[in-house]
């Protein structure tokens, strides 16, 4: 479907002016919250929420709230998306405005990155009691292994890996196990943990969720477990994620239904207050693995957390091929 006139005038009228530019830059790399915008951009919230509210109306961006902050990324698809598209693949990224964005963006991703990474190494050795304030983990784990289902896999990796308490529960049904996180304290307590449960089947390595240098199709079960609310750009882990799920393999996503607990944000790193169903399936068909699968696991407690779980399979090889 193409646009009509009046659509095209009011993209090209949107997207036409500096700092709308400029946002649709910044936001083609990852989502960000408003007041992240605000710094890159060293304009004033009402200003920069102006420029957002027309580029929403066009279609270009979405804005979706997230507990007390809202944030933007760029359209997931349609024509208007496809035309920004064009538009931001044409632009010189050695333009001195777009490349200082670009540096002042990945200042805030690297103090966000050291926050987050001091948090975890503050807290590494008492991670899995921090996470059992907000649920029941023996209720988590038998979903997911009811989840990941009775056969044995060949190749199980687990991104954001953390303690190894997926690896120390999946590891017994797996040939070969592959555990990957960007925090050494993190792996230290995983390679004792998984030492201790007798396995020898499980490698751990430093290594980013977002580019896992993992080769396609490489393994038949694929777990992210509570990684997603720390990230930044989610949609591109799962993506991440997906690539490495083998013809049918499955991708299995534990983490949190959407809340109000501020004080998660404010005291233990979380980016983002939990997913949608919508937007889970939405990122899991993006990449590939459309037929989804959620549970949800209420909390144990008043104050909890109410866990989702996602499951994903991808097709059969033969089945690809013909789609």
């Amino acid at each position: 479907m193409k646009l009509s006139a009046k659509q095209a005038v009011d993209v090209l009228r949107a997207a036409g002016e500096p700092t709308r530019l400029r946002i649709l830059a910044l936001l083609e790399r990852e989502e960000l919250a408003v007041l992240e915008l605000c710094r890159v951009l060293d304009q004033s919230q009402p200003r920069v929420s102006r420029h957002l509210k027309l580029l929403a109306e066009a279609g270009l961006v979405e804005r979706f709230p997230d507990g007390a902050w809202v944030f933007y990324r760029l359209a997931a698809a349609g024509r208007q998306r496809e035309v920004i598209g064009e538009v931001l693949a044409r632009l010189n990224p050695d333009d001195p405005g777009l490349a200082r964005d670009r540096r002042k963006l990945d200042d805030v991703q690297a103090e966000r990155s050291a926050a987050a990474q001091a948090y975890f190494a503050e807290n590494a050795a008492q991670w899995d009691q921090i996470r059992s304030l907000y649920v029941s983990d023996a209720d988590v784990e038998a979903q997911v292994l009811k989840v990941a289902g009775p056969k044995r896999f060949r190749r199980l990796v687990d991104l954001g890996s953390g303690t190894g308490r997926m690896l120390t529960l999946l590891g017994p049904h797996t040939e070969q196990a592959l555990g990957l996180d960007l925090s050494q304290q993190m792996l230290n307590i995983a390679r004792r943990n998984t030492t201790e449960a007798g396995l020898t089947n499980v490698e751990l390595r430093h290594g980013d969720i977002f580019d896992t240098r993992l080769p396609d199709a490489s393994a038949d079960l694929v777990v992210v477990h509570q990684v997603l609310h720390y990230l930044g750009d989610p949609a591109a882990a799962v993506k991440e994620a997906a690539r490495v799920v083998a013809p049918e393999g499955k991708l299995v996503i534990v983490d949190f239904a959407p809340h109000k607990h501020e004080f998660l944000r404010e005291q233990h790193q979380h980016r983002r207050l939990g997913f949608s169903d919508e937007e889970i399936g939405r990122w899991l068909a993006e990449a590939g693995l459309p037929q989804t699968e959620h549970c949800a696991l209420p909390p144990t407690r008043a104050d909890g957390l109410t866990v989702k779980i996602w499951a994903a399979q991808r097709a059969p090889t033969a089945l690809r091929s013909a789609a």
